[in-house]
């Protein structure tokens, strides 16, 4: 049998927890099995070990692959209103009815925030200090509690909105969500 390269490897580790990462998302932790999302990798069952011991270590490496990509084009240097415009970026892209349907692609936390909370392992700790950086993202400065607050201001909204069917309720907690986060940050 032929030797799997390491470009090779790293790109399959990439389609399983790009497939890991949606799928844990959409479905929840405990609804999606190491075979579903191999599946959905194109690869085998027997394939998964060969990236990660077990189901756990792949749903924190997903969880960070996560909020990796979702808060990556809001961290960038705090120069010159660079980080202040990602962030209106950011904020007007959660705030949407794209991400309220989106939530495969969506916010980690959001998704996963109550399943991961009632854990105890890596992915809970990885998921607490995802909470710490996307907070210091949003954060004025060396404000946490601000970073906080405005986190716990989109995660609420975002939930809340997908908890509703009505595309005009859902706007209207969106809205909301969006006039209290340009009021927290006034």
């Amino acid at each position: 049998m032929p030797r799997v390269s390491e470009a090779e490897k790293k790109k399959s580790r990439k389609r399983i927890l790009d497939a890991a990462a949606r799928l844990i998302r959409e479905n929840g932790v405990e609804a999606t099995s190491v075979a579903d999302v191999m599946t959905a990798a194109g690869m085998t069952h027997g394939g998964f070990y060969r990236h990660f011991a077990n189901k756990d270590e792949l749903v924190r490496a997903a969880f960070l692959e996560a909020v990796d990509r979702s808060v990556g084009a809001m961290d960038v240097p705090e120069t010159e209103g660079v980080r202040e415009e990602a962030r209106k970026r950011y904020v007007a892209t959660y705030l949407s009815q794209e991400h309220v349907k989106s939530r495969g692609t969506g916010c980690p936390i959001a998704a996963l925030g109550a399943e991961l909370g009632r854990g105890d392992g890596a992915a809970k700790k990885e998921a607490a200090a995802s909470v710490d950086r996307v907070a210091a993202l949003l954060a004025d400065g060396d404000d946490k509690q601000e970073g906080y607050e405005k986190l716990a201001l989109l995660v609420g909204t975002i939930t809340l909105a997908r908890l509703v069917d009505d595309v005009v309720t859902r706007e209207l907690i969106l809205d909301a969500g969006a006039t209290a986060f340009k009021r927290s940050t006034s």
